[in-house]
């Protein structure tokens, strides 16, 4: 035997042996190269879930060093195989530099993440808010300022001092997903960056659209919200699988707030549930709950979805989630075991924010700790697997 970086080289006869020898470095960097390929493939070997992943904003220009060493002593070490990163306009776009915000990540920033990344197993999700969520509180998202055509409602005005609730119901705007030239944009960033971030799949949101088939929208009025909210789903989805990618997004759209006693945020009461019926099966789902552990993962998977549920602030919630996730695999048909994916958690502060909670705990704060609820989630995936491998 012949070892080489720590693989031992089985070897026939001299002639290979002399081969190998000669070929020292040329070997060392083919199997380092090998190692890296198949080492995503042996971290999920070793564990319950096939998702162990954190979702969070992708760092700021200047905050790009700091997240690489994030990835390199904390996730990687912590078991993390999935990286959900929330960049909507925070990047250097070349098919639509009009969209990008101020000082975004360059295409160097983004290969510094994805090495490391690569380096422990991290596959990275990138993700775009679409149709929903096209602005915040006074402010107009980027899609809607450069393209205010797009606009579903364009009649309600943002206001100078945003309150909720508010006579126009306003939460976050909705771009309209029947206008014939949304789409052309919004695949252009899509396929820019699923590119860039060498991704297989890519998490479009879609949580929380409140304005959808608005009465006085000439293209969407009076359809059914359920039939508009899978259309459009299923233009994202097909145009993903022809590139041989997948779509991700949020579930609560797909829940029927009134039959699972949930309210308008985790749960549909806009008549868009029924969707569920009528998007394909392929789209993978992320079913958020954060006060409690909600079954309802076991609803998608017996709808036929992949899901991932995901928890915030809470690190009982996320205890119980993890624990709710191994339960239904071990007692679901194998079929229906395959389904649940795992676990994600949710970071809903900036990426820098995060790492400063991080490093440096704040006070004890009544509403949870998205730290505390990180650190919860990840050791409990690692309890559970280190009592598999003790069975």
């Amino acid at each position: 035997m012949l070892c080489i970086n720590g693989f031992l080289i089985p070897y026939a006869n001299d002639n290979f042996r002399t081969f190998i020898n000669q070929n020292k470095p040329k070997m060392k960097t083919f199997f380092y190269t090998l190692f890296l390929s198949l080492f995503p493939f042996m971290i999920a070997a070793q564990s319950v879930f096939s998702v162990n992943g954190l979702s969070i904003a992708a760092p700021q220009h200047d905050g790009v060093e700091k997240f690489v060493e994030f990835i390199e002593k904390e996730l990687g070490p912590a078991g993390i195989n999935t990286l959900v990163l929330r960049v909507d306009y925070n990047y250097a776009y070349k098919s639509r530099p009009q969209l990008q915000n101020e000082n975004p990540l360059t295409e160097k920033d983004v290969k510094k993440i994805v090495m490391a990344s690569k380096k422990h197993g991290i596959e990275i999700v990138p993700q775009i808010n679409l149709f929903g969520h096209q602005s915040w509180h006074s402010n107009l998202g980027k899609l809607l300022e450069v393209y205010p055509e797009f606009d579903e409602t364009p009649h309600v005005k943002l206001p100078e001092k945003y309150e909720w609730p508010n006579e126009d119901g306003l939460y976050c705007k909705s771009y309209c997903p029947r206008h014939p030239e949304v789409h052309d944009v919004v695949f252009d960033l899509m396929d820019e960056i699923m590119e860039v971030f060498e991704a297989k799949a890519f998490h479009a949101g879609l949580d929380e659209v409140f304005y959808i088939a608005d009465p006085k929208c000439p293209r969407c009025k009076g359809a059914d919200p359920a039939a508009l909210f899978a259309e459009e789903v299923t233009t994202l989805s097909n145009h993903l699988e022809e590139k041989g990618s997948r779509l991700w997004i949020w579930g609560d759209r797909l829940i029927d707030a009134s039959t699972a006693d949930l309210g308008m945020w985790e749960a549909s009461m806009n008549n868009t549930a029924r969707a569920i019926d009528m998007i394909p099966k392929t789209v993978v789902i992320c079913d958020w709950h954060y006060e409690r552990a909600i079954p309802t993962p076991a609803y998608f998977a017996l709808k036929g979805f992949d899901v991932i549920a995901c928890p915030y602030r809470k690190a009982k919630v996320a205890e119980a989630q993890v624990k709710m996730m191994s339960d239904f695999k071990r007692n679901s048909t194998p079929e229906t075991s395959e389904k649940f994916l795992g676990v994600m958690h949710t970071v809903w502060s900036s990426a820098e924010k995060f790492l400063e909670e991080y490093y440096n705990p704040p006070a004890n704060d009544e509403r949870g700790s998205q730290v505390d609820c990180f650190k919860a989630m990840t050791n409990a995936v690692k309890k559970i697997d280190e009592q598999n491998s003790e069975n």
